[in-house]
């Protein structure tokens, strides 16, 4: 099959609009988004089962900016990327496969000292986690470090891995188009006449897994879901939204259950979410400054390599298991959230669904203190009756789903003083906490499994490249990762009145995903849980955890720019 590439489409395809007019309400008090000016990863997401990532150093700025310039059509702007995914979404419907139509996807993005070196006035930039680097906060957000606060075991982003100015995102649905892109960039900078003035310091491919694992993270969970909604039109028809509608019941979702968030919290220059708001409905901002007003239509991009010990924590579901007279898939869904197939935990707290998982209008519709309401499928109330799970017996409180994104449970940063204000805002502020994650796995798959954990025979070095996007890295991602993830007082507040009856300790642990514990060198990590018992009722359960299964190697904090800012700022 011939590879397609579109390169200019501002507004959508017949076709696909046709297929998405129903989902497509006029929304006249929305912005119109510069597509054409902003790169594609960031608001379209490029979707594919194909990416590496490509580290450069910036060794001679005024090369650099030549053959930067040179670089520039070949930048994806969100205008091709999101008619490409109508495109790819519409035949598949109406094909039945996929694979019938491909392109291949480039981005960029520059680390503040990358920018230090090709702008005079890098230093307007207001984010201080940007402008100080994830390596120099890794301390911080409780990275292994040693006596000096140096990052341990990185291999891309750390003080003794060279200099990380410039990160190339390269994307595709085909390995050969993925090396030939990558060999196109490579190429260029070695053979530019006079001197690309750059070198590469890191290359890595990402990849989906293979079935049965395709969609998956390597501890074989599904990845990707809860994803936010943002607001805003394609163009200037007020029914061509972003985000379709599709959740007739309430005008502010997307899909059931994704709320709909002003889109300056992912992208400069536009209104983002009113922190002051009273309700969702009602929480237009400001519009978002980064500083630079040539900074405006770009985004800040976090990026982690987190290498994934897939037998560690398979061994710990097992053993688990064993103590607790279950079974280890079911340890794994309440540590998790969700169960292999995505299915919430909250919704189906006994068994897996995974037609519950697979329904995108469903698996993410709903509230850890919202009622039930019927489903035309029977996926609630024929599984558990209506009610809440206000004590965390179906969800626990600890678990990685809850942890990042709490949703109308109580959370620390409210904005009120008092308890009752905390409590009647802490979903709108929770919404200021939101990213745009456009991660994917590295490395093979893993033999083990949580039945039959099984440990490679020589060290494999596999995990998650996590990306994500937003317009603060201070109050999004820094602030998930300490005051929710790493903080295990967290949810105490909301967990009040139900707490783990004949247990002294308070806090009811950190995430046991991603969180990370670093008293005084010791990463051991604990956490509660309810399981229930054959009476009816429900028993709590302290596990711990001695050694982290996730472990940070490497990463970055980056800006990626508008178009027009790699043309007349970056490259000139």
């Amino acid at each position: 099959m011939t590879q397609q590439i579109i390169r200019e489409a501002p507004t959508p395809p017949p076709l696909a609009g046709q297929l998405l007019s129903k989902m497509r309400p006029p929304t006249p008090d929305e912005p119109v988004l510069r597509v054409n000016n902003i790169q594609g990863n960031i608001l379209g997401g490029f979707n594919k089962d194909l990416q590496t990532l490509l580290f450069l150093e910036i060794e001679n700025a005024c090369a650099f900016k030549q053959w930067l310039k040179t670089q520039i059509q070949f930048i994806a702007t969100a205008s091709e990327v999101i008619a490409f995914n109508r495109i790819f979404k519409a035949t598949r419907k109406r094909r039945g496969r996929e694979g019938s139509v491909k392109a291949t996807w480039v981005n960029v993005a520059f680390s503040f000292e990358g920018l230090k070196k090709l702008t005079n006035d890098a230093d307007a930039f207001t984010d201080e986690a940007f402008k100080s680097g994830l390596a120099a906060r890794a301390a911080q957000l409780n990275d292994p470090v040693d006596k000096d606060g140096k990052p341990i075991g990185w291999v891309v982003g750390g003080p003794d891995n060279g200099k990380v100015d410039v990160v190339f995102i390269v994307a595709s649905d085909e390995h050969s188009d993925l090396q030939a892109e990558v060999a196109r960039i490579v190429e260029s900078i070695v053979t530019f006449p006079k001197g690309s003035g750059a070198k590469i310091t890191f290359i890595e491919e990402g990849a989906t897994l293979p079935p049965p694992l395709s969609g998956h993270e390597h501890f074989g969970n599904l990845d990707g879901l809860s994803q936010p909604g943002i607001r805003g039109r394609v163009s200037d028809d007020p029914k061509d939204v972003l985000t379709p509608r599709e959740n007739p019941e309430d005008p502010n979702q997307g899909k059931p259950g994704q709320d709909l968030l002003w889109s300056g919290e992912f992208v400069f220059g536009y209104e983002g979410q009113d922190e002051n708001a009273k309700t969702l409905d009602d929480s237009k901002g400001q519009v978002v400054s980064a500083g630079p007003s040539w900074a405006d239509d770009g985004s800040y991009l976090v990026f982690r390599r987190l290498r994934q010990d897939v037998f560690k924590f398979h061994e710990f579901l097992k053993d688990t298991a064993e103590d607790l007279d279950t079974n280890p898939r079911k340890v794994s869904a309440k540590l998790v959230g969700r169960w292999p197939s995505g299915a919430p935990t909250v919704r189906t707290p006994e068994k897996d669904n995974p037609s519950l998982g697979d329904d995108e209008l469903a698996n993410n519709d709903f509230e850890f203190n919202g009622e039930d309401a019927p489903d035309e499928k029977g996926f609630k109330n024929d599984v558990v009756p209506p009610s809440k799970d206000a004590t965390g017996i179906r969800c626990p409180f600890i678990a990685h789903t809850r942890k990042t994104y709490p949703r109308n449970d109580k959370t620390p940063g409210g904005t009120g003083e008092t308890e009752q204000e905390i409590i009647d805002t802490s979903e709108v502020t929770t919404q200021k906490r939101r990213l745009l994650r456009r991660g994917i796995p590295y490395g093979p798959v893993s033999p083990s499994t949580p039945d039959n954990p099984q440990q490679d025979p020589n060290f494999v070095d596999r995990g998650l490249h996590f990306l994500a996007y937003q317009t603060s890295i201070e109050k999004q991602f820094e602030f998930v990762t300490q005051a929710w993830v790493n903080n295990a007082d967290f949810s105490n507040t909301a967990a009040e009145g139900h707490q783990c009856e004949g247990i002294p300790e308070i806090p009811l642990g950190h995430d046991p995903i991603i969180g990370q514990s670093n008293e005084g060198g010791d990463r051991t990590r604990t956490f509660f849980i309810r399981l229930e018992d054959k009476q009816g009722g429900s028993q709590c359960k302290k596990l711990t955890a001695p050694e982290d299964w996730v472990i940070p190697t490497g990463g970055g904090y980056f800006f990626a720019p508008s178009i027009s800012a790699l043309g007349k700022v970056l490259s000139s």
